[in-house]
């Protein structure tokens, strides 16, 4: 199993249009016949801080998600416009 968790901090007034995109991005990705789960999450006291939880039966998964349409047009083309910061960790279950 394959982990990615995404940190997003938002752009100052630029929360609520994020927080859709994120929910549309939600319901994409959890349709890809990889993705095990899609998760977001807010700060407690900040919305500005985003999280995003992603499991993958692989790798290669996640790999085929970051090409698909949704990813591009959602995150590439809308959402990293609105951050100040997004890193991204890569983290897989051990045998």
């Amino acid at each position: 199993m394959f982990l990615a968790i995404a940190h997003y901090t938002v752009a100052d007034g630029n929360e609520s249009a994020v927080l859709a995109l994120v929910a549309e991005l939600e319901s994409a990705s959890r349709a890809e016949p990889g993705c095990l789960a899609f998760d977001a999450y807010l700060k407690v006291g900040s919305a500005r801080r985003v999280v995003l939880i992603e499991r993958y039966r692989s790798e290669a998964d996640f790999a085929l998600h970051r090409e698909t349409e949704h990813f591009a047009r959602l995150v590439l083309a809308q959402i990293v416009p609105l951050l100040e910061e997004r890193s991204v960790e890569s983290w897989e279950l051990p045998d």
